[in-house]
């Protein structure tokens, strides 16, 4: 399937910008007093290009794979863990499906390289690569042909949905090891400062984790761009968000990114097409130690600071509400004109005229 690199254009729109900002400013309010939400909601303005944004039929899609450096000891948790996870989200039994069916959106899991055969089952989209990636440290997690499959698959994902907001999940037992592995090679970090606990690995096991991947950096040296980064590391679950991304970026859609893994797509998508940093919103800060560096690195301030280390997109949902909120503020909250309300005195009797 070849991949054809979606055009993500600069969305930098000073005109539109300001009027945003004069619209939040004349609310019934001290301006700026609804903080980090009238910033969000003049993101999202900006990435829809309008005044008066609504989120229509948000998806959330959660992208499924198997890692084949999990042999290695870098998880708490065997393989199989990935597949059953995949059918408990379809049974509804996840956070993550709470979650989706809390706040009414469409959930959909896509098997992008799990080691199971599934049945078609609704909810379900099998765009299986491989059974797992290879070992990392054998050699590239998968070629880059592979790689590709994955990008031009969930960029053709996105393409079929409705909506004009995509929140990113994920599910892959080991797949902390190859974001760490994608953040420290792509940012010149040491693996060691981007290594967490994953699942739950004890001291000892992080240690051990560490040492691996530091074998993979130095087994794939040369590897230096970002497609042959993303099929060095892995994995398919990452490479199939990284078309996603690109693909809702380029139909300015809204996307709302969980945590570490996903921010690892988000990374790699940001290096092919930087402008795609314009249309993500960061739901929060992950408790796994990278995320804190690779969101400095990105320049981005998550919504929530929670302590959250699940995945699946929990957090994404988490966080939903607050975008929801912030475009109903801004479409719907009264001017100072049109509430007859007074606008705040000066220190000397004056009023602050209209902007």
């Amino acid at each position: 399937m070849p991949f054809d690199l979606p055009n993500v254009p600069d969305i930098t729109q000073p005109e539109l910008a300001a009027r945003l900002q004069q619209l939040l400013d004349n609310k019934t309010k001290p301006v700026g007093s609804l903080g980090r939400i009238e910033a969000l909601a003049q993101r999202i303005g900006l990435i829809l290009d309008s005044d008066t944004p609504a989120l229509v039929s948000p998806q959330l899609v959660v992208f499924a794979a198997d890692h084949g450096l999990v042999a290695r000891g870098v998880s708490a948790y065997p393989s199989e863990v990935t597949w059953q996870m995949v059918q408990n989200f379809l049974a509804g039994g996840a956070a993550v499906s709470v979650l989706a069916r809390q706040h009414g959106m469409g959930l959909t899991v896509v098997d992008c390289g799990v080691a199971h055969a599934f049945d078609p089952q609704p909810g379900l989209v099998i765009s299986k690569v491989a059974l797992g990636t290879a070992d990392s440290l054998e050699g590239p997690a998968m070629t880059e042909a592979q790689a590709r499959v994955a990008l031009a698959s969930g960029a053709a994902l996105v393409r079929e949905l409705s909506g004009n907001a995509l929140l990113l999940g994920e599910m892959g037992i080991g797949n902390t090891s190859a974001a760490a592995l994608l953040l420290a090679r792509l940012c010149g970090l040491d693996v060691a400062d981007c290594t967490g606990a994953g699942t739950g690995l004890d001291a000892q096991a992080v240690q051990r984790k560490i040492a691996v991947l530091r074998q993979v950096l130095d087994r794939h040296a040369a590897a230096r761009e970002p497609l042959a980064v993303l099929a060095a590391m892995g994995g398919f679950e990452i490479a199939s968000m990284v078309g996603a991304i690109l693909q809702a970026a380029s139909e300015r859609r809204v996307i709302l990114v969980d945590g570490f893994i996903a921010s690892a797509a988000v990374l790699v998508a940001s290096r092919l097409q930087p402008a795609v940093l314009q249309r993500c919103v960061f739901a929060h800060r992950s408790s796994e130690c990278g995320h804190a560096l690779m969101l400095a690195h990105l320049k981005a301030e998550p919504l929530l600071d929670l302590g959250l280390r699940l995945g699946e997109g929990s957090g994404a949902a988490l966080a939903w509400p607050l975008l929801v909120s912030a475009c109903a503020l801004l479409r719907e909250m009264a001017s100072f004109e049109a509430a007859g309300v007074s606008r705040q005195e000066e220190p000397f009797g004056g009023t602050i005229p209209a902007n």
